[in-house]
């Protein structure tokens, strides 16, 4: 039995997690906090904060008298921080929001740990390691850090300054580090609900460069069975790695989308390839299946195909709400 305080709870991944422990963990309490910014959607959480599940606080990590009343006021005992700006693109655009949520945010969550003795653990992500050739290999987690953009690089200042905080200061802190997430709940900006509500709208897909850039794919509810494993059995000050070895390039992606929704493949719009546009990822995920016995359970072809439909239900349904269907 504990309090659990999970940063960016209304967002893609930090929604799976809340139900994830609602349902799990009936015995805990849980704290949401999240400033609610365009990537974040209430609905996502709104049942459990209706039903008394969970507990909900509008605020920016960033801000220090905000997250000491909430340290204040609940006391949780771990901290599981996904709150973060993103997108790529949006960082080349403009980095200072990352900075401020990416490194601000978890410099003031880090302060209130130490004050309070409460635990912290920092949602990463493989990005921090830059790319690899498309002919081999995967980062460990002692694979040097090589950011390849602004975001990147905020999410590795992030990893730096919380081990640190354990030298520093023996705070108690761990660091998973993720490959691409899909599943429900994700915002639209992003490849996989993108392709399929501009394909559902017979609009063109855009595909960046050749398409020929592989990430690693592992669903959302996998990962949060990974996070779960870590902070409560992972060693404090250790970086654990979060992968399925599911590599697939872009364009090969975006194809199975398409077939999925029964769209033809004319819809595919190849563009410039963007700045910094990393080739590909992959990530060795070993130590946590020796040390924590995880596992990846779900298959990525079902769970692409069940994370279209989830899409499919929820936006023809708000379509039609609207007239545009």
């Amino acid at each position: 039995v504990m309090t659990i305080l999970i940063t960016g709870g209304a967002g893609f991944i930090g929604a799976n997690f809340l139900w994830y422990c609602a349902e799990r963990y009936p015995q805990d309490t849980i704290v949401c906090v999240d400033n609610l910014t365009y990537a974040a959607d209430y609905s996502n959480i709104e049942k459990l904060v209706r039903g008394g599940r969970v507990a909900f606080v509008r605020a920016d990590i960033s801000d220090g008298s905000a997250m000491r009343k909430v340290f204040t006021d609940f006391c949780p005992e771990i901290v599981v921080n996904f709150a973060a700006e993103s997108h790529v693109d949006r960082s080349i655009a403009d980095s200072s929001i990352f900075l401020k949520t990416n490194v601000s945010g978890v410099q003031v969550l880090l302060d209130e740990c130490v004050r309070t003795g409460c635990r912290f653990h920092q949602i990463s992500t493989d990005e921090v390691y830059g790319d690899l050739p498309l002919n081999g290999g995967a980062f460990t987690e002692d694979s040097p850090l090589k950011p390849s953009s602004p975001y990147a690089a905020s999410k590795a200042a992030a990893d730096l300054l919380s081990l640190s905080y354990v030298r520093t200061h023996g705070a108690k802190v761990t660091i998973t580090r993720c490959s691409n997430n899909y599943g429900k709940f994700q915002h639209e900006e992003k490849l996989i609900p993108h392709t399929i509500l501009r394909a559902l709208r017979d609009q063109p897909v855009p595909v960046y460069g050749t398409g020929e850039n592989v990430r690693d794919w592992i669903s959302v509810a996998d990962h949060c069975r990974a996070v779960d494993a870590v902070i409560r059995r992972g060693k404090i000050g250790e970086i654990y790695h979060v992968g399925a070895c599911c590599e697939i390039d872009n364009l090969s992606l975006v194809r199975k989308i398409l077939l999925i929704l029964n769209r033809s493949e004319s819809l595919i719009s190849l563009l410039p390839d963007r700045k910094g546009h990393d080739l590909r990822y992959a990530l060795n995920a070993s130590k946590i299946r020796k040390e924590l016995g995880w596992t990846p359970r779900d298959d990525f072809a079902s769970g692409l195909k069940s994370t279209v439909e989830w899409y499919c239900a929820r936006w023809v349904e708000s379509e039609e709400r609207n007239g545009k269907f």
